[in-house]
């Protein structure tokens, strides 16, 4: 690959981050009332963003989660958000690797959607645990709210990364998709 190729497929990835990153952004700010509360569409932009971009979903993950805590008026939860959405973004990415087809079959986004999920819980359950927060007993509280919400980002996300549209946008299988912009 060229040089040039390579500094316009660096700049097709920033630019790809960005966009998911509000996209993020944008679906943890669009609540969605339930009888507990209410879920976000946050996480469904994550797993979506992990399908197009790989790894580097960390990013968009990170700073989208992180900028709604903050705007959102809950700066004591944007380390956490950054570091468990993050997380989440990455291990997505590196696990939704297609076969040789360039596919991702059903279970492997499904089984993938469901461990990124259930980084969330346990990442949040950690943190609300902790003494200087709200101890374990209230942080139990959360698990369920956080479940619900793991659900429906898993039933919207897998269906989207069927969507034509997405496969046209994917960086994630291109051979240095982390190397050439970190």
């Amino acid at each position: 690959m060229s040089s040039k190729e390579n500094n316009r497929n660096n700049l097709k990835k920033i630019a790809y981050a960005g966009v998911l990153a509000a996209l993020v952004f944008i679906g943890t700010e669009l609540h969605i009332p339930t009888a507990i509360g209410h879920i976000n569409l946050g996480d469904l932009m994550i797993l979506v963003s992990s399908y197009i971009l790989g790894p580097l979903a960390f990013f968009p993950a990170a700073i989208g989660s992180t900028l709604a805590d903050l705007l959102a008026g809950y700066p004591q939860y944007a380390v956490a958000t950054f570091l468990i959405k993050g997380i989440m973004g990455l291990v997505a990415g590196v696990l939704l690797k297609r076969n040789a087809e360039g596919k991702t079959h059903l279970v492997r986004k499904l089984s993938v959607s469901l461990v990124t999920e259930l980084i969330m819980i346990a990442g949040y359950f950690a943190f609300e645990s902790l003494p200087f927060m709200y101890g374990v007993e209230a942080a139990l509280g959360s698990v369920i709210p956080n479940g619900i919400q793991a659900s429906a980002a898993i039933v919207g996300a897998v269906p989207l990364m069927y969507v034509k549209l997405f496969d046209k946008f994917q960086l994630s299988q291109q051979k240095s998709e982390v190397r050439g912009i970190i």
